[in-house]
């Protein structure tokens, strides 16, 4: 049976996380959906980008909240890739977005983001922060939500609900099918990050899990039954 299958910062298992070309690759393999991270630049710019600085992904160094867009313009995240807006990425490819944001001042300019260019069928806003989903829903009441979950897993059923949510996002590992069915209790569907080889798609499986994240374009042509 097919799984929803996400592609993680596109697919950053074969590509720049976090670019265009990481997520045309993620469109081209077919994933249902891309998966991307968003911060604020100092200027208030949605940029792509997972970290809280640039260090690790970019060829330069300092906080993404100190630096204005022009100044992460000039940067090589990977393969000549630069670091994209969030509009760039919506207009770049057509799939259903996952939109992961840290804080709520990203929730806000990120639901008028949506609303202006009206865009809201396309994307799920998620995050592992209460208080940022909290805010998304106000703004946007119809949008679909997710709550992403790591140490806090064994709470997510109880957190998403109380949230509004319909999906959850657990870390693989520290799911078991006591929260898959607390979940599927609840009405939620639960994919996990990150399933990036068979035994694990395998596990996913026996767990019943609705969807996976991944990195690699071989798992997620096999999550969707191609392979």
């Amino acid at each position: 049976m097919p799984l929803l299958t996400v592609g993680h910062r596109g697919l950053m298992g074969v590509e720049p996380e976090n670019t265009l070309r990481s997520f045309r690759r993620a469109e081209k393999e077919g994933v249902d959906v891309v998966e991307l991270d968003i911060h604020l630049s100092a200027d208030g710019h949605l940029v792509v980008m997972h970290d809280t600085t640039v260090d690790r992904t970019t060829d330069g160094s300092g906080r993404v909240a100190e630096l204005t867009l022009a100044e992460l313009r000039r940067l090589d995240a990977g393969l000549g890739e630069g670091v994209p807006l969030f509009e760039e990425v919506m207009t770049t490819v057509s799939s259903p977005v996952q939109a992961e944001i840290k804080d709520v001042a990203a929730a806000r300019v990120l639901a008028a983001s949506i609303t202006r260019n009206g865009i809201a069928d396309r994307v799920r806003v998620i995050s592992f922060h209460d208080a940022a989903l909290r805010e998304t829903r106000t703004l946007l009441p119809d949008i679909p939500i997710a709550l992403v979950t790591g140490e806090s897993t064994p709470s997510a059923a109880r957190r998403a609900v109380a949230l509004g949510a319909d999906m959850v996002s657990c870390e693989f590992p520290r799911l078991t099918p006591e929260v898959v069915g607390e979940c599927h209790a609840a009405g939620l569907e639960v994919i996990s990050w990150t399933v990036n080889t068979a035994a694990e798609l395998a596990r996913a499986r026996e767990l019943a899990l609705d969807g996976v994240v991944t990195d690699e374009p071989e798992l997620a042509h096999v999550a969707l039954g191609h392979g």
